[in-house]
C-alpha cells in the first residue's frame, strides 16, 4: 500500500460514495486507475465494504447507552450472541475480556423502553450483572489519522 492508496482511503473514509472520476481529480490520476487501485483495495480486505451512517432519532431513538454485561455462569455466549439480534434495541456489541463479557450499545426512545431491555437481558438471555452508562455527546474521529 503506497501514500496513493493511502490517500484514496482518507477520501473514501470522508464520502463512501465519492465517484472514481473525483477520487482522480484528487489523487492526480484518471478515474480507471484509482478504479482499479480501489478494486485491489477490496480484493485484499482492506476495504471490507460501504455503509449509509443514519441518524436513529430520525426514528425516535435519541437514548443511547453503553452497557457493560456479565452472563450467568452457565450462559453459552454463542447463544447469547445469536439471541441479541431479536433485541432491536441493541444495535452493536463487543465481546470483551476483564471483568465483564459484552459491551453493548442500544438506542431507546426512552427510559422506560430501556428498562424493559434490561428487564428482557436478564430473564431471557442469562445476563447476571449489567452497568450501563448513558451516551451524552459522540464526535467522529476518522480512521485516516492512523493511514498516515
Amino acid at each position: 500500500m503506497d501514500r496513493i492508496d493511502r490517500q484514496l482511503l482518507s477520501l473514501l473514509l470522508q464520502d463512501g460514495r465519492a465517484s472514481y472520476q473525483e477520487l482522480g481529480r484528487q489523487v492526480r490520476l484518471s478515474a480507471n486507475t484509482v478504479a482499479e487501485r480501489v478494486r485491489r483495495l477490496q480484493a485484499a480486505g482492506v476495504i471490507r465494504g460501504y455503509c449509509a451512517e443514519v441518524n436513529l432519532e430520525a426514528f425516535g431513538r435519541s437514548m443511547h447507552m453503553i452497557s457493560d454485561i456479565r452472563l450467568g455462569e452457565r450462559v453459552d455466549r454463542t447463544l447469547f450472541e445469536a439471541q441479541l439480534l431479536d433485541v432491536p434495541q441493541v444495535i452493536g456489541a463487543m465481546r470483551l475480556t476483564g471483568d465483564y463479557d459484552f459491551q453493548l450499545r442500544m438506542a431507546c426512545t426512552d427510559a422506560r423502553e430501556f428498562e424493559a431491555v434490561i428487564d428482557r437481558l436478564k430473564s431471557d438471555l442469562g445476563v447476571r450483572e449489567l452497568r450501563s452508562r448513558l451516551l451524552l455527546h459522540e464526535f467522529p474521529l476518522s480512521l485516516d489519522r492512523i493511514l498516515q
